[in-house]
């Protein structure tokens, strides 16, 4: 459309009021310590709340589109700090997501 937009953590901290600050993990893979941890949190929590943040966290904080959703290990972490209120760096999270989704969009020709 021909408009220059630059979007940074810090514009997505202030449009969402909140400090870019807190608990922060990605690149996780199976090995990662965070496995059993997070695993812990999803079986210690109950089932209608692990739903209704993974159902939140899927449909307005890192929306992905198409079929079954299936959260990452750095996806399942975040839900971890939500559910045991440790204090993340939501800004972060989005920014990251909204990179993912741009390069996933450009290598798969997606809009």
């Amino acid at each position: 459309m021909g408009i220059h937009v630059t979007i940074i953590e810090e514009i997505i901290a202030r449009a969402i009021r909140r400090a870019a600050e807190g608990s922060y993990e990605e690149g996780l893979d199976k090995t990662s310590p965070w496995n059993e941890v997070v695993n812990m949190t999803m079986f210690n929590s109950t089932k209608m709340e692990y739903k209704m943040l993974q159902k939140i966290m899927t449909e307005d904080l890192l929306p992905k589109g198409g079929g079954v959703y299936q959260p990452s290990l750095d996806h399942r972490v975040l839900l971890h700090f939500l559910i045991t209120q440790e204090k993340a760096n939501v800004p972060k999270y989005i920014f990251n997501h909204m990179l993912w989704a741009l390069k996933e969009s450009q290598d798969n020709n997606r809009s």
